[in-house]
């Protein structure tokens, strides 16, 4: 199979974290794990944009046309069998290239995240139907995505949900004593009996950060901290949260983290927190950064909402709490509180069920299962 990946994703080499979400997350560990692959019948190559999160919507324009005109030609020539695009935005290649993919034989699939569908745009809505038309199948991430991709006129027998993937490798380790939790040295001006929750991800509405600390935050217990990495559109709201209560010694803004800051804050805390709630046309299609969490022995306290479902297996890797209750929140936290060795055991877990559950290599074979399908 000559497999050809379409992403307008990567952020540059030398500024890795101008440009990280988890759509980009997922096109670069993917295009990884498949650039491991030794499949004898694996042929594979890449069509990539590199570029900032702040040029991206200059140069994204004139990456579509040259990939077109790359596409076309190498469709015609007989070069590709499946070209599979990162995402609904490479996708839209898809329709004027439809002919001469019909007629070569080649395949088109892509990866759809959550938002690159439901985005609330009449134009883009209309045209959205028109993408699903030309392509022979669609990846969400998640079942709600599915639903959401159906409900826009895509039939089910074109749906093959494959669930992000976490890279095993890309966080160090920090050893804790056997069966503990021990306090990271990244918190070492905190209480000693401190309970540390965080979040991690791009500052908008449906994320919940300025929700949950105007609501959840000022009820909790004075040792409970909470510190926030990210930055985005919601940093005033966030921020007007914080001063309403009081809370700047007990919640801590981070700003944009890289691997490293991202691995202290993961491996510091005792409790992610991903607060979702309902914001009409931004759905979370799945949540990278739990698995990331997990990864590094931090278990979840998430939202029951979109696709963050089918991330948490309860008492595994976190539990759920209904968005937007309040007190369900304050239960499971204050549960987990006073019950630390729960906490300690359920960090165990997390690592483990994740591992084995989420890595990019099992990821990449359900790609690759549904490609080889088509062909």
């Amino acid at each position: 199979m000559r497999l050809l990946f379409v992403t307008h994703s990567f952020s540059p080499p030398d500024r890795p974290l101008s440009n990280v979400g988890g759509m980009q997350r997922v096109a670069m560990e993917l295009h990884a794990a498949l650039e491991r692959r030794d499949d004898t019948d694996l042929f594979y190559d890449i069509i990539k944009l590199e570029a900032s999160w702040k040029w991206i919507h200059w140069l994204v324009g004139p990456f579509l046309i040259r990939t077109w005109w790359r596409l076309r030609r190498q469709i015609n020539r007989g070069e590709v069998d499946v070209i599979l695009f990162s995402s609904m935005v490479t996708a839209m290649l898809a329709v004027p290239l439809r002919p001469h993919m019909a007629r070569q034989g080649v395949r088109a699939a892509a990866i759809v995240h959550g938002q690159d569908v439901t985005k609330p745009v009449a134009a883009y809505q209309r045209f959205v139907p028109r993408i699903f038309a030309a392509l022979d199948m669609v990846m969400p991430v998640s079942g709600p995505t599915g639903e959401a991709c159906a409900a826009r006129g895509l039939p089910e027998k074109r749906i093959g949900v494959v669930h992000n993937g976490v890279q095993l490798d890309r966080f160090s380790v920090f050893e804790w004593p056997a069966g503990s939790r021990a306090p990271h040295p990244f918190r070492s001006e905190l209480p000693e009996d401190a309970l540390l929750l965080c979040s991690v991800g791009r500052q908008v509405k449906r994320k919940g950060f300025a929700w949950f600390i105007d609501q959840v935050m000022p009820r909790l217990p004075d040792h409970v901290h909470y510190w926030l990495g990210g930055d985005g559109p919601e940093g005033e709201a966030i921020q007007a949260a914080i001063d309403a209560h009081d809370l700047g010694g007990r919640v801590r803004l981070l700003g944009r983290l890289g691997d490293a800051e991202l691995t202290d804050i993961y491996q510091s805390a005792d409790l992610f927190v991903m607060p979702n709630i309902p914001v009409p046309g931004d759905m979370e299609g799945f949540g990278i950064v739990m698995l990331e969490a997990a990864i590094n022995g931090l278990p979840t306290v998430a939202a029951r909402l979109e696709g963050i479902r089918e991330v948490i297996t309860d008492d595994q890797n976190g539990f759920f709490v209904e968005s937007g209750d309040v007190e369900g929140y304050l239960s499971r936290i204050i549960g987990l509180d006073q019950d630390r060795n729960h906490l300690g055991a359920l960090s165990s877990r997390a690592r483990a069920h994740v591992a084995a559950t989420f890595g990019w290599d099992a990821v990449a074979s359900n790609y690759l299962r549904f490609l080889r399908q088509l062909i």
